[in-house]
């Protein structure tokens, strides 16, 4: 399944292009995730064509130390003039209070729902994904929380984005 969220990636110029300007300008293992997967899929399925003009930013994360997050979104946007937003997850655990993240999956365990929690990279000229809840839920156009997440804090994040009304046949879960 995760091959069908790469063919999704893979198919739509914008995306291939953020990718590899990722590849080429960003942070050696970082990935794009968050929106920048998550809006593409759904999009898709959805009949619509993925843009990623329409993304607020594309979120990298990663958790190579070789420079601050700031460098690697100026190197981005030089490379690609997209809203880049950078972030190590290293430094995020601690912002959070977590203990450090050994790689970057438990860190995507962390994240608020799992149709979020997947990022993209490019591996030898195709698209590679990171998923460590799966894909069922991003392709089943499932909102839930990850173990230990907070249902309430769900909704709400689904509401304030306006992620229902954009894609309507979105199941909140648990409801």
């Amino acid at each position: 399944m995760a091959e069908r969220v790469a063919a999704i990636l893979a198919a739509s110029p914008g995306h291939r292009d953020a990718l590899q300007a990722l590849a080429l300008a960003g942070p050696r293992g970082g990935l794009l995730a968050a929106g920048f997967v998550r809006n593409a899929v759904w999009d898709a399925l959805a009949g619509r064509v993925p843009d990623v003009a329409g993304l607020a930013d594309l979120d990298v994360v990663h958790l190579d130390g070789a420079a601050p997050d700031a460098a690697w979104q100026a190197a981005l946007r030089a490379a690609r003039g997209l809203p880049w937003q950078v972030s190590h997850q290293g430094r995020m655990a601690a912002r959070h209070g977590h203990a450090p993240y050994p790689d970057l999956a438990s860190a995507l365990r962390r994240w608020p729902e799992t149709a979020t929690a997947i990022g993209a990279r490019l591996a030898a000229g195709r698209v590679a994904i990171l998923a460590p809840f799966g894909v069922a839920d991003l392709l089943g156009f499932v909102l839930r929380c990850p173990p230990g997440g907070d249902p309430a804090a769900l909704r709400a994040r689904a509401a304030t984005k306006g992620w229902l009304r954009r894609w309507p046949g979105i199941r909140v879960i648990p409801d």
